[in-house]
This record gives structure tokens, C-alpha cells and sequence, in this order.
């Protein structure tokens, strides 16, 4: 059987054994969308242990990936999923929102993703309009859930993107003012040193190494940890009252 056929075949096998909301996504992934492949994983993963509700959901790029291994125990004891799939763009994680989002119910959402955005050569303008989209569909699905935004991060390979990373940032950060679910974590000030990346990279000089992710994890732990339990708590009323409860 031809490569693309196996995968049609394993989506569709595995939509049906979902019988839910994960199915219809997956079977709109048999057309051969972009990531299907690691959307099927997440979904295999799912079914074989589902998650509980009012975790707080990591979704994004590489930077979210490759933070996998760690992440539980980095951001203990606030329970974790994590849903990152390397290379995406904003309208990615939009794409699939259905699946890779909703589905878990999240006390809250950190969101990191728009840097290969710029580096496929959009505009800041539009990497900021495709965020925009993703919390109109957060507050479609999922109310007032909040989502915490790590900047844009300054790498040593794709430091000449700086400037437009910054305006990025940037409009992001001047959203704060009106919108109450939506937080900005800044890590930019503690990935520089005299204005240049610091040795936090692997030998790609893009994707952090573990001195990297040590800086992450005390930033992304002070914004989420003064809130987690308020977050948690409506998580749980709001999932209380849609089942009637």
C-alpha cells in the first residue's frame, strides 16, 4: 500500500474508535492536511489515556516539542498536556484547533508559536492577525479561559528576524489593554546578553538547550503559578455547569 494511502487508512481507523470530536478532525485529516500525521499521534495518545479536563494546555511549534520530556516536572504541581507539533504556524494550530484544543478543556492555554511565521516571511502584521483568530476561536469554544503568549523568542540563527519578532511581540503585548483573558510572558530580556542571544542553543542555533529551558520554565512558572488556582477552579464550574450540573 502506497505511503499516503497507510495514513489515510490509520486516520480513518482511528476516528472511528474516537467516536467524538477528535474523530471529525481526524477524518478531515485523511485528505492529506499538513501535520496529520502527528495529530493522529496525538489522538492515538489520547484514546489510550485520556486526559483530564482543566489541565493547562502547551500548544505551538518546536519550542513547545521539544519541551516534552521536562515539562511535567517543570511545571509542577500544575498538571500539564502538551500539544506542540514542530514546524507550525499560527494558522496551523487555528487549522487544527478542534483537535488540539478544545477537545482538552484547558484551566489555561500557553501559546507559543508565530517565529516560523516570520521566517516563512509574513508579515508582523499578519502574524498578529492569525493570533487574533486563534483567541476568536478560544472565546468561541472556550469562554473566558486565559491564555498566557511567550514572546517571540531571539535565537542566533534567525536574529536578523529581531526586528519584526519585536513588532510581533509588541502588538501583542499592547492587546493586554483590552482583553482580561490574555497575559504576555516575556522571555526576550533573559535570552539576551549585551543584546545578543546568550549560549542557550543547540547546534542548530534555533531550538533551546537545556540552559534554555531552564530560563522558560522559571519565566513561564511566575506568570501561571499567582493564577493557576483561580483558573482551575472556574475551569472546573464552567465544566460543571455545561453538563447540567
Amino acid at each position: 500500500m502506497a505511503p499516503a494511502h497507510c495514513l489515510l487508512a490509520c486516520l480513518l481507523s482511528v476516528a472511528l474508535a474516537c467516536g467524538n470530536a477528535h474523530a471529525q478532525a481526524l477524518a478531515e485529516a485523511a485528505t492529506g492536511r499538513p501535520f496529520a500525521a502527528q495529530i493522529a499521534a496525538f489522538v492515538a495518545e489520547d484514546r489510550a489515556t485520556p486526559p483530564a479536563p482543566c489541565q493547562v494546555l502547551f500548544v505551538g511549534s518546536s519550542s513547545i516539542v521539544k519541551w516534552r520530556d521536562t515539562l511535567v516536572a517543570d511545571m509542577a504541581p500544575m498538571p500539564v498536556v502538551n500539544r506542540g507539533f514542530g514546524g507550525s504556524q499560527i494558522a496551523d494550530v487555528n487549522a487544527w484547533f478542534d483537535t488540539v484544543v478544545a477537545p482538552y478543556q484547558p484551566s489555561a492555554i500557553v501559546f507559543y508559536a508565530g517565529e516560523n511565521d516570520i521566517d516563512a516571511g509574513k508579515s508582523a502584521e499578519q502574524v498578529v492577525a492569525d493570533f487574533d483568530a486563534f483567541m476568536a476561536r478560544k472565546t468561541a469554544t472556550l469562554g473566558r479561559t486565559p491564555v498566557y503568549f511567550i514572546s517571540l523568542k531571539p535565537s542566533k540563527l534567525r536574529f536578523a528576524q529581531f526586528a519584526r519578532q519585536t513588532a510581533v511581540n509588541d502588538a501583542v503585548r499592547a492587546e493586554l489593554r483590552t482583553r482580561a483573558d490574555l497575559h504576555y510572558i516575556d522571555v526576550v530580556p533573559a535570552m539576551l546578553d549585551s543584546g545578543k542571544p546568550k549560549d542557550i542553543f543547540g547546534l542548530d542555533g534555533l531550538h533551546m538547550n537545556a540552559a534554555g529551558y531552564a530560563i522558560w520554565t522559571r519565566i513561564v512558572r511566575a506568570a501561571l503559578l499567582p493564577h493557576f488556582r483561580a483558573d482551575e477552579r472556574l475551569c472546573h464550574r464552567h465544566g460543571d455547569s455545561s453538563r447540567g450540573a
